[in-house]
């Protein structure tokens, strides 16, 4: 195959491979159908090639003489070792999916449907939009909020990978969902709680939909969550699952962290101690990110610390990521340090400790690393706060630090 000379006009502009499906767009630009497709469902609406405006739902026009000149040719090639390009099915329409979106509510064939609708969202781009413009993200959200109310698990694994697939956007048609039903949330805590086969799977992709859901909600609807929410979210988190869903339930705890209720929920919920022990397992940048913005929030009130300070890795944890992971992540932990000092008064138990996990050995090398102003500012007063406890730790002697120094 490598031997062999490809035709230029057989390879599509965008892929750089033998186009399997060749549509001219209106353009007049030949290219293979799925890599315009994406191209299109991203939200470019340019031509890659001519720059000339290409709108999103434009005609692509099967170009059935190149195809057969691509397959006649793969077949000349065989002996080369080129595998003949099989003709393509029909593409989906429009039509086929509204009627599949009322056979959806057939007792009979629901199951059946739903399986349908999975294939076609796993398939290609140009499914999925279909699939989005027929109102098939409201009737998966109908559907789930139907297995609520009958207590039924059957078709849940697939509706929540259709969501996933079709990429639920906070766009006007969930935030219309959220407004219209109060019982969408409480739809979700039960399917986070639910007993499952494919825990794992199923979980994450309810997470990743409840993730875009809550980017969506309006500041009315986020502080009217109940705690039963946030003791799903975490409990997911304490039962295991993917990387991705753990990113998903850090982002959602995150999202929903400014109200104060949701704290305490959280609180409540045991969420500190099992994003501690999340992070204790040295994740990626961005789940540390998360965790560490979650942390910052908790530790705003006296529960949160308190919880904090329960677990005997918090300090050293929060500690160990300055000037390691990110700026981000700088900043946060910083902070979470600036609230946990602030507030223990001289308990010695926590200046000891902080001196013992070298905490206050990390806010030296912060005055002396090329940080912000005020992230340097923060962690001046902090050391300043409690230097007559501190100022025999041996950091204060390496870093030759005195008082006036901190002023």
């Amino acid at each position: 195959m490598d031997d062999v000379e490809i035709p230029e006009y057989f390879i599509c502009p965008i892929s750089l491979q033998i186009m399997r499906d060749p549509v001219t767009a209106i353009t007049g630009i030949t290219y293979d159908r799925e890599s315009i497709e994406n191209w299109l469902f991203k939200g470019s609406n340019t031509c890659p090639v001519t720059k000339q405006p290409l709108p999103n739902d434009s005609d692509l026009t099967p170009n059935h003489t190149l195809r057969r000149l691509i397959q006649s040719w793969c077949t000349e090639n065989a002996s080369n070792g080129v595998v003949r390009i099989p003709t393509p099915k029909a593409p989906l329409t429009k039509s086929h999916v509204v009627k599949l979106v009322k056979e959806l509510w057939v007792p009979q064939s629901q199951l059946k449907t739903l399986r349908r609708f999975e294939l076609l969202a796993m398939e290609n781009a140009r499914n999925r939009r279909y699939l989005a413009e027929a109102g098939a993200v409201k009737s998966m959200f109908s559907f789930l909020e139907a297995c609520f109310n009958k207590q039924q698990t059957v078709g849940l694994e697939e509706a929540l990978s259709i969501l996933y697939h079709i990429r639920v956007n906070p766009t006007s048609e969930t935030r219309l969902q959220l407004i219209e039903s109060d019982g969408i949330m409480e739809t979700f805590t039960w399917i986070l709680q639910c007993k499952l086969n494919d825990h794992s799977s199923i979980k994450s992709h309810a997470l990743l939909v409840l993730k875009a859901m809550v980017k969506t909600a309006s500041s009315h609807q986020l502080e009217r969550l109940k705690p039963g929410f946030f003791s799903s979210v975490v409990g997911v988190l304490r039962e295991g699952i993917s990387h991705q869903g753990i990113n998903a339930a850090l982002q959602i705890l995150l999202d929903t962290c400014p109200w104060g209720r949701n704290r305490m929920s959280m609180i409540e919920a045991g969420a500190i101690h099992e994003i501690i022990e999340i992070e204790l397992g040295m994740p990626e940048k961005r789940t540390t990110e998360l965790i560490l913005g979650i942390l910052f929030h908790l530790c705003s009130c006296a529960d949160g610390r308190s919880q904090f300070l329960s677990h005997c890795g918090a300090i050293a944890v929060v500690s160990s990521r300055i000037l390691r992971i990110s700026i981000a992540a700088d900043d946060r932990a910083v902070l979470i340090l600036a609230l946990i000092s602030k507030h223990c008064g001289t308990c010695a138990v926590v200046l000891q400790e902080m001196m013992g996990v070298r905490a206050i050995s990390k806010l030296c090398m912060v005055l002396q690393a090329d940080c912000a102003h005020y992230l340097k500012e923060k962690a001046k007063e902090i050391l300043r706060s409690h230097y007559d406890f501190w100022k025999n730790s041996p950091c204060f002697a390496s870093s030759s630090l005195s008082r006036i120094q901190l002023i």
